[in-house]
C-alpha cells in the first residue's frame, strides 16, 4: 500500500512538473496588410525623397507574449513616391524606380524579409537579424522591432548596393557631383496584427 500510493504521488507530482514545463507553441500572428504601412525614404546629395510600398503578406511568431520569428513580402510593383506630385515628376521617378536601374520589378515584383534571430532588449522591443531578398539577392540585416498590443513597428536602414542597385552611387561611379543618390535607404514599418 505504502508502495503504490508513493507511486502515486511520485506520477502526480512529476507528472504534473513535466506537463507544467512543456513549451507553448508558437502562436502566427498574421499581419493585417491593408491596414499596415511600409514607408521608405532615399537620400541624394540634393535632398531626399519619399514614398510608399506595399505589404503583399506578412506574420509574425509568437510565444506567449515574446517575439520569436516572421516573415514579410513586400509589393515592389507598389513603390510609389509620396513628396511630389502628379505632373511634377512624380510619375518619372515611380517609373525609374520600378526599372532595372533600381528595383527591376518586371523580373523581381517581390522583396522579401526572413527572421533568423530575435533578442529581446526589453519587454516590447527586440534587435532582429534577418535575410532580406531584393532582386534575387539575399544579404542580412539588422532591424529593431517593437511591439504594442495589436501593433508592432521596426525600422531599418538598407545599403541598395548590397543588392546590385548601383544607380547614381558615389561609391561606383566617379564626377557624379549634385547628381549623387546616397547608398543607404530607410524603411519603416507600421504593422497592425
Amino acid at each position: 500500500m505504502k508502495k503504490s500510493l508513493f507511486s502515486l504521488v511520485f506520477v502526480a507530482v512529476f507528472g504534473f512538473t513535466a506537463t507544467a514545463s512543456t513549451p507553448i507553441d508558437s502562436e502566427k500572428k498574421e499581419v493585417k496588410v491593408s491596414e499596415s504601412k511600409v514607408t521608405w525614404k532615399g537620400y541624394k546629395v540634393t535632398g531626399s525623397h519619399e514614398g510608399t510600398i506595399n505589404l503583399k503578406s506578412g506574420h509574425l511568431e509568437m510565444k506567449g507574449k515574446k517575439l520569436t520569428g516572421g516573415e514579410f513580402v513586400i509589393d515592389m510593383t507598389s513603390i510609389s513616391c509620396s513628396d511630389l506630385q502628379a505632373g511634377q515628376g512624380k510619375e518619372k521617378l515611380e517609373g525609374h524606380l520600378q526599372s532595372a536601374d533600381f528595383f527591376g520589378v518586371e523580373n523581381n515584383p517581390t522583396s522579401k524579409l526572413v527572421f533568423t534571430s530575435v533578442k529581446a532588449m526589453n519587454d516590447s522591443s527586440y534587435t532582429v537579424t534577418g535575410d532580406l531578398t531584393i532582386k534575387g539577392i539575399t544579404k542580412p540585416v539588422t532591424l529593431v522591432v517593437s511591439m504594442f498590443e495589436n501593433k508592432a513597428s521596426a525600422t531599418m536602414k538598407v545599403d541598395r548596393t548590397k543588392f546590385d542597385i548601383k544607380y547614381g552611387s558615389g561609391s561606383f561611379f566617379d564626377n557624379l557631383g549634385d547628381k549623387a543618390i546616397y547608398d543607404d535607404f530607410d524603411l519603416v514599418v507600421d504593422l497592425a496584427l
